[in-house]
């Protein structure tokens, strides 16, 4: 299948490492133009040259020049966060406005920095990152559930007010896929464990009976970004193997 992505221009937030990084080389590897932004400069110079030594494809990490050096902006990957989990007494004001600024305020800037880039590229497409936590929260996850839960409210609502302008824009909801936290985790609990083992360790309680990969949570998200779904705006697709309770 086509993706019709060769020559686009994506931003992808949070590009240094994980799904972030997994997604840019995805992109690259079908075409795509790649600029990306960290908040580590060193862990970002180090990204750009593994997806250049993997694609070949020329990567920008200044995201300011980013339509000026590429000529258009077609494709945003709102992708910046961290884990941050907890009961709800024990968070503070600080650690509350810290996530929110993180995963909701951020996204809003960078979308609202892309609009006229996207609205003169004709059309283009917007991919908020979110959780399956957002939909049905558990105990103890927050601030991060309630943050993802307002990025999904806002993806429903840029939907309807972009789509006018050609501009698509859906949510991807991450479940557990493997990470540096998660390797952390492995390495503390489970040792004994070689990663394969500890992925398909039932204590997980995924119903398709593993963790997954950055590989299977970037092409999801590669493709929602793609012409190929071109019928596809405001709603949510989850990457989790099965586990969130919700649709």
């Amino acid at each position: 299948m086509d993706l019709g992505l060769a020559g686009k221009t994506v931003l992808i937030t949070g590009g240094s490492k994980g799904i972030g990084l997994e997604t840019a080389v995805t992109f690259a590897a079908e075409g795509a133009k790649v600029a990306i932004s960290a908040r580590n400069e060193e862990q970002l110079r180090t990204a750009a040259l593994h997806i250049q030594q993997s694609t070949g494809s020329t990567v920008l990490t200044i995201v300011a020049e980013t339509a000026e050096r590429y000529g258009q902006l077609d494709i945003v990957v709102n992708n910046a966060g961290t884990a941050a989990a907890g009961p709800f007494e024990h968070i503070s004001d600080e650690q509350w406005m810290s996530d929110l600024d993180l995963k909701l305020l951020a996204a809003i800037r960078v979308s609202r920095a892309a609009l006229p880039h996207l609205r003169q590229a004709g059309g283009g497409s917007i991919i908020n990152i979110t959780t399956s936590w957002a939909k049905t929260p558990p105990a103890s996850s927050m601030p991060s559930s309630v943050s993802r839960a307002a990025g999904q409210a806002l993806t429903k609502a840029m939907s309807r007010d972009l789509a006018s302008d050609g501009i698509r824009v859906n949510t991807v909801c991450i479940g557990t896929i493997r990470s540096g936290q998660l390797e952390e985790r492995w390495k503390r609990e489970a040792p004994h464990l070689s990663w394969e083992a500890y992925a398909r360790d039932p204590r997980h309680n995924i119903p398709l009976g593993r963790i997954g990969d950055t590989e299977e949570a970037a092409r999801v998200i590669v493709f929602m970004a793609s012409d190929a779904a071109s019928y596809v705006t405001g709603t949510s697709i989850h990457i989790d193997g099965g586990s969130a309770p919700a649709l």
